[in-house]
């Protein structure tokens, strides 16, 4: 079955496999290599640490090709109120639930059960099929891709990341970077706290500066229409240090993001709050605590994604996608990596980002029909002289 019904079972088979970032995600790269292999599709599997990337190449090796590419992974369950077992799909009212379904083991699906159409396919340009893992946490898994790809032959020329649009071609979307960042001092009493080096201040001090920050390019940072918002946003969002009031503490950790519109550079922020840090805070811990200092260390980076409006892959994507439109969206995807790859990338996918990570996460069954159209339509024009 390669039609609704072959794409909601092999969905099926998908969200049963509970690939939650902190999971492996390898058997359910092995169940895609076999279901690939049933059609006569081969392909490679990079495993590092229980984490797999799959690649496979559909028709003649060579340039001209487009890649199709989606994380398997998915973010937790913990804590959410779901009707019935996240990782068991169900139908209800057209909605198909689970945890993935949307976000995006939806496109997984579709692409995965139209194999064996591509396989049959006279293809004149070849097809990728590309799976990747970590996407919900450090981007490894699409930093992997890349130089792994290129070891096998040529790169292709052009990229869909199918992360849920509803099916709406989106042809730019900001960068993302964060970081974990953990402040070292010196501990004592606190009625001797001219004697100690206190973290959790210095901390406040780099906290304070990153608010500040965030209102610099409210108020008069680059605008990028299309965004929303459509400037580059900052934001702390954990911070832990201290035991007990009467102790100065030692050690302070927070952790802070950048969602940067095409233009600006994440890792610009960080260089100008090491400077500030070193200029103006660690000096002061340093005169009683020679070792005082910032450590950084990066949790997760996504290029920014600008493809433009006229571009052919742009204008490809609305005509398979009967779409006029051409959307920006705030969110990062893996698509930034393909574009630093050299390959033209634009998003599109089945389902609404809005109903991804919630409980009771769902994609519809038009949606994935809309999506076997979008790619059945991608087959007969790699079909095509």
């Amino acid at each position: 079955m390669s039609g609704l019904e072959g794409a909601v079972e092999v969905l099926a088979r998908l969200v049963a496999f509970d690939t939650t970032s902190r999971n492996s995600n390898r058997e359910l790269i092995a169940y895609a290599a076999a279901l690939l292999g049933s059609a006569g599709i081969g392909s490679r599997i990079s495993d590092v640490d229980g984490k797999a990337n799959l690649h496979a190449v559909i028709g003649p090796r060579g340039p001209g090709g487009i890649a199709l590419s989606a994380h398997v992974d998915c973010v937790p369950v913990e804590g959410q109120a779901w009707l019935g077992d996240p990782f068991a799909l169900r139908r209800v009212d057209g909605r198909l639930i689970g945890r993935g379904a949307c976000d995006m083991k939806g496109f997984a699906a579709c692409v995965l059960a139209l194999a064996p159409e591509m396989a049959a396919a006279d293809l004149l340009r070849p097809i990728h099929i590309c799976l990747t893992h970590d996407e919900e946490t450090t981007f490894a898994g699409a930093a992997r891709l890349m130089p792994w790809m290129a070891e096998d032959g040529p790169l292709p020329e052009a990229c869909v990341v199918g992360e849920p649009t509803s099916m709406a071609p989106v042809v730019a979307h900001k960068g993302y970077a964060s970081w974990n960042v953990t402040i070292l001092g010196l501990s004592g009493h606190s009625s001797r706290a001219h004697e100690t080096a206190n973290a959790l201040m210095a901390a406040g001090e780099a906290i304070a500066w990153l608010a500040r920050e965030a209102r610099c390019f409210r108020d008069t940072g680059r605008r990028a229409a299309g965004f929303d918002p459509p400037w580059t946003t900052v934001h702390a969002g954990t911070l832990s240090a201290g035991t007990v009031l009467n102790i100065v503490p030692d050690r302070a950790d927070f952790t802070f993001e950048v969602r940067s519109v095409p233009g600006d550079d994440p890792a610009d922020v960080l260089r100008r709050l090491q400077a500030f840090m070193e200029a103006e805070v660690l000096p002061d811990l340093r005169r009683v605590f020679p070792a005082a200092g910032m450590l950084v260390s990066v949790r997760a980076e996504a290029p920014a994604l600008s493809l433009d409006a006229d571009h052919p892959l742009a204008l490809l994507a609305q005509r398979l996608s009967g779409r006029n439109q051409l959307g920006r969206v705030s969110y990062g995807t893996e698509a930034g990596y393909f574009q630093r790859a050299g390959i033209a990338t634009v998003v599109c996918g089945p389902g609404d980002v809005a109903q991804a990570h919630l409980p009771e996460e769902w994609v519809t069954e038009a949606q994935m029909e809309a999506c076997l159209g979008f790619l059945r339509r991608l087959i007969e024009r790699q079909s095509r002289a």
